[in-house]
């Protein structure tokens, strides 16, 4: 919001992983316009979500984007108060620009951006603003990089209390605040492609659902922590086993299993689960990997 009230570059860039809630940010910030839970300043506000795709949409000649496009900014300045929010802003670079032009939408937003005359809001992931917008100098130079980090598992656990309503009423189901708890830790842990909160939210919903197709004998009406644990097994792709099981009961029995497999090498075993532990135990640095070893020897041993 302090961006928005700013007199030049007053445009926020949100830059974050995907999955971390910058759309999201958009749609809240909209929603407490609405509620009249913003400063003064912005209370007139009104933000427009831009669909590239649609203005693309059978554009068949040239000329037929830019005049979309034109008659929507026009229409955007003479609102004294529009914000226009596009997500995946770096689509804009390139986008309705015919075969050797120079005329996208990126262009044509820019002296809209530099005069002042339009506030925009944008969010993109770190992989194309360094790819692709950020080498757009002209126009990234009007925008404000806003990094948003992947929340907390405390945070996490809020969205979701948030969000849980919406999600029992649509499955006819009740989460147990013990399952939402479970849902964000255990796909923090082992889901690790993906990104809080999104794929905390997934779980819930996932758990949720398979729980509602179950047959009507059969089907169960609180999701528990049981049920988050088998569907952390099925989206991870590991045994359900390993879900339940406690750090700390697997690793105190870990040197003892290892030795079980492996016959005639205990003082290599002690080296490596001593390090997990270690690392498990967080005294180890997060940025670094838990060990690196050479298990080196004649071939067979």
């Amino acid at each position: 919001m302090q961006v928005l009230c700013r007199r030049r570059k007053n445009n926020p860039l949100l830059v974050g992983e995907a999955g971390v809630g910058k759309t999201a940010i958009a749609e809240g910030l909209a929603w407490r316009i609405v509620e009249g839970q913003v400063p003064e300043v912005i209370q007139d506000c009104v933000i427009y979500s831009l669909d590239i795709g649609s203005l693309l949409a059978g554009t068949k000649y040239r000329g037929d984007f830019e005049k979309r496009f034109k008659n929507i900014l026009k229409q955007l300045e003479k609102e004294d108060h529009a914000i226009l929010f596009i997500d995946e802003i770096h689509t804009i670079i390139g986008a309705g620009a015919a075969s050797g032009g120079q005329v996208d939408a990126a262009n044509l937003i820019k002296p809209l951006l530099s005069n002042g005359k339009l506030r925009c809001m944008g969010s993109t992931t770190y992989q194309e603003y360094s790819n692709i917008f950020e080498k757009e100098r002209a126009l990234s130079r009007r925008f404000q990089k806003i990094d948003i980090v992947e929340p907390s598992l405390d945070d996490t656990t809020k969205i979701l209390m948030g969000l849980k309503p919406k999600y029992e009423a649509h499955h006819e189901v009740r989460f147990t605040n013990k399952a939402i708890r479970a849902a964000v830790e255990l796909s923090a842990k082992y889901i690790n492609e993906r990104h809080l909160p999104d794929k905390a939210i997934d779980v819930i919903d996932e758990a949720g659902a398979r729980c509602r197709l179950a047959p009507a004998s059969r089907r169960k009406k609180t999701v528990n922590v049981s049920d988050i644990e088998a569907m952390i097994a099925k989206m991870a792709r590991i045994p359900e086993k390993s879900v339940s099981s406690s750090d700390r009961d697997v690793l105190q029995k870990l040197d003892s299993k290892l030795k079980m497999l492996v016959f005639g090498q205990d003082p290599a075993i002690d080296v490596l689960t001593e390090a997990i532990k270690l690392s498990r135990a967080g005294l180890g640095a997060e940025n670094k990997p838990v060990g690196s070893f050479l298990f080196a020897g004649p071939t067979g041993r």
